[in-house]
């Protein structure tokens, strides 16, 4: 891990190296946080699961650091990517600008899965640009 942004309170930020082990850190960053949110283990089960792919889709095309973003519960926002405040909100940032393809992968093909992923588990997700690459979000519904 290069560092951790932020652990308290709603949020909780870690930028990774782009290095093989940084989606094992990842999976256990974020399930320690949402452990101690007192999440329920199906919501950090998928969480886990959604930026092990995203994190994953970033090791392959990027060079520098890996950022991943958990906010719960987020004020209402208008702009892509914020909660409505019922949901958690994941973010994985890298500096590649170009925003990742989803992809129909073949009953053999080995990968490009990760998207299709997110878009069936997710309650909603997307990307947007940044000054320094691109940021995929999703938001995952929580129980109650």
């Amino acid at each position: 891990m290069i560092g951790v942004t932020d652990t308290e309170g709603d949020r909780a930020e870690w930028s990774f190296p782009a290095v093989p082990g940084s989606v094992r850190s990842a999976r256990h960053a974020v399930r320690d946080a949402l452990h101690h949110w007192g999440f329920d283990a199906a919501v950090g089960d998928v969480a886990v699961l959604l930026v092990s792919e995203l994190v994953t889709n970033s090791l392959r095309y990027a060079s520098g650091p890996i950022g991943v973003r958990l906010v719960w519960p987020h004020p209402d926002g208008d702009d892509p990517g914020e909660s409505d405040g019922r949901g958690l909100l994941v973010e994985v940032s890298d500096p590649v600008p170009d925003p990742p393809t989803e992809r129909n992968a073949g009953p053999e093909d080995e990968g490009g899965r990760g998207l299709q992923l997110v878009a069936c588990s997710a309650r909603r997700w997307g990307t947007r640009r940044g000054n320094g690459g691109k940021t995929v979000w999703f938001e995952l519904a929580l129980p109650g």
